[in-house]
């Protein structure tokens, strides 16, 4: 089967900055489901294995778009590496939200997707962005979270907020490349003003796609609570817990193999008979 992978493709949001995006798919006579997957906190399109797991779903007969949210640290020119801090800095839930519809919005008119089948599969933090999107885009037939937040209020608190307030910016290490990164107090105040639309709870009772919620039983960032949480606010979802997995079901950056980890190869697997069931 020939896969065509369309790499940095410039995506322009009026509302945020340019960013890129990815697509794969098979050449097929028929229209093809579009699946979009989303990154989390500190990630980008091209971290780990998402290249692998990208080309799987196509394989599998989708049309699988990722990309960097425009604001994610990432350049346009420097894909792979956070060379723009100070949009890190800049970052808020609203950029992302409003990045994530631009997409939905140009992949959309692809002729060769199905505007009937379009499902988000958001990771971690893009969990909770892609179940906000997801209640609100009646476009979106399914939605998967991968180790997912069931909260997007995850700032700091008491003292910490009061400093953070004061200071206006507060650092976090990147393990990986030992950059302090930069948070502006903006993203708090973004959150604050309307703390309604960032609702996950709310949003993931409201979704009426079909969902799919998958989770690591050894998830290292966020705890397999939140997917039971999401699964108890939303009863018509099914629960797949992986045992022993981690947060990136067995991922990481960078990822010199050739094939996917055993963990995320479940995960894609899941996934995609997931999809092929409900569509």
């Amino acid at each position: 089967m020939n896969i065509t992978k369309n790499k940095n493709i410039l995506i322009s949001n009026p509302e945020t900055k340019d960013f890129l995006a990815d697509a794969y798919y098979p050449e097929a006579g028929e229209k093809l489901p579009l699946v979009i997957f989303v990154h989390g906190y500190k990630g980008y399109k091209d971290w780990g294995a998402w290249d692998l797991m990208a080309e799987k779903f196509a394989r599998a007969g989708f049309f699988f778009v990722k990309f960097n949210f425009s604001h994610n640290g990432t350049t346009v020119e420097n894909p792979h590496d956070f060379a723009d801090l100070e949009a890190f800095g800049n970052n808020n839930y609203s950029k992302e939200m409003s990045d994530l519809k631009v997409v939905i919005d140009h992949f959309y008119q692809d002729p060769k997707v199905d505007g009937q089948k379009i499902v988000l599969i958001g990771h971690s933090r893009g969990g909770g962005i892609s179940i906000i999107t997801t209640a609100e885009d009646e476009r979106i037939n399914g939605l998967i979270t991968l180790a997912s937040v069931d909260t997007l209020e995850r700032f700091p608190k008491d003292e910490a907020l009061e400093s953070w307030k004061q200071k206006g910016v507060y650092y976090v290490v990147n393990g990986r490349t030992k950059q302090e990164m930069p948070h502006y107090y903006q993203f708090y105040e973004d959150f604050e003003k309307d703390t309604h639309k960032f609702d996950v709870e709310r949003a993931t009772e409201m979704a009426k796609a079909h969902v799919l919620i998958i989770h690591g039983t050894n998830d290292e960032s966020v705890s397999v609570k939140s997917a039971e949480h999401l699964h108890l606010l939303h009863p018509n979802s099914e629960l797949f817990l992986v045992e022993n997995a981690n947060h990136t079901f067995g991922a990481k950056e960078p990822w010199k193999e050739h094939e996917l980890p055993k963990d995320l190869n479940i995960v894609t697997e899941k996934c995609i008979e997931f999809i092929k069931a409900k569509m």
